[in-house]
């Protein structure tokens, strides 16, 4: 009982020391003693253990929701995990992603490398899907809401992008920090960039959706197509040359929504808060 009203009272840190944990655990269980012998990882280790991974924050999530609002809380979270209804125009972000990598990409591809000349590899889709779902359970399903209460939409969005990036390093350092060599941190600065632009894109569309079932689309429509048009092998001053340029080209898209929509990006008063997060009506 003592833990549970600890829980209670710091919710968010519990969170995330229980994300933490449990994927980060799940990493260096797995993959860490192959990677200290200089070992080659396969493929199918970083898929059983990436899954144990984007499992972290779904578990986590749905565990505190538990501990801190009860049923009510796991009802509220069924209801915005099932709502789908928000109108068609709230697709049209799951676009975005697509069009600017390509956007990136091709000129890239004729001005830096055409190692960077886009690809197509449908099982990306597949990656995409699994880490949307299962990631977006937690992160917007409890994280980003929770915070939103202190540090606004804005705040909330860039925080949680800063921690979302710190939580993908253990895979990205195991997985890629040989082929990168002197480039794997530049290469992640330009990461950390691009997931807090995706992270205030996200909180934009959950604001006037209150779906987190479209959260779990836009994320996986983002590292889907990433996956699908990302050619692979390409070396760690490409990868890092793509993530710096995408970063860039993604902060335009949320310049351009904070301008038409910044009321509600940089909203940060608890009142408001509490009116415009109850779910409103289908439609």
């Amino acid at each position: 009982m003592k833990i549970k009203a600890l829980i209670q009272r710091n919710p968010t840190l519990f969170y995330f020391l229980i994300v933490f944990s449990i994927s980060w655990g799940s990493v260096f269980l797995g993959m860490g003693p192959a990677f200290s012998q200089g070992e080659e990882l396969a493929p199918e280790d970083f898929l059983i253990w990436g899954l144990l991974m984007v499992a972290g924050p779904s578990i986590a999530g749905i565990f505190v929701i538990y501990l801190t609002e009860g049923r009510k809380g796991l009802q509220d979270f069924y209801a915005r995990l099932t709502r789908w209804r928000v109108g068609i125009r709230w697709y049209a972000p799951l676009l975005i992603f697509p069009l600017l990598i390509l956007v990136t990409l091709i000129p890239l591809s004729h001005v830096v490398s055409s190692d960077l000349a886009p690809t197509i590899f449908p099982f990306g889709l597949l990656i995409g899907l699994m880490a949307g779902f299962l990631e977006e359970i937690g992160w917007t399903g409890f994280a980003y809401p929770t915070m939103k209460k202190k540090y606004g939409v804005l705040g909330a969005s860039i925080i949680l992008g800063f921690i979302h990036a710190v939580w993908h390093i253990p895979a990205d350092f195991l997985g890629n920090s040989i082929a990168f060599g002197d480039h794997w941190l530049p290469y992640m600065a330009g990461f950390f960039i691009f997931v807090m632009a995706l992270r205030v894109l996200m909180g934009w569309v959950y604001e006037n959706t209150k779906s987190l079932f479209l959260g779990q689309l836009m994320h996986a429509s983002s590292t889907g197509f990433l996956s699908v048009l990302l050619p692979i092998g390409i070396g760690g001053l490409n990868w890092t040359i793509f993530y710096a340029a995408y970063a860039i080209i993604l902060w335009g898209a949320v310049v351009i929504v904070i301008a038409r929509h910044g009321e509600k990006l940089l909203e940060n008063s608890q009142a408001n808060y509490e009116e415009k997060s109850r779910i409103p009506e289908a439609g």
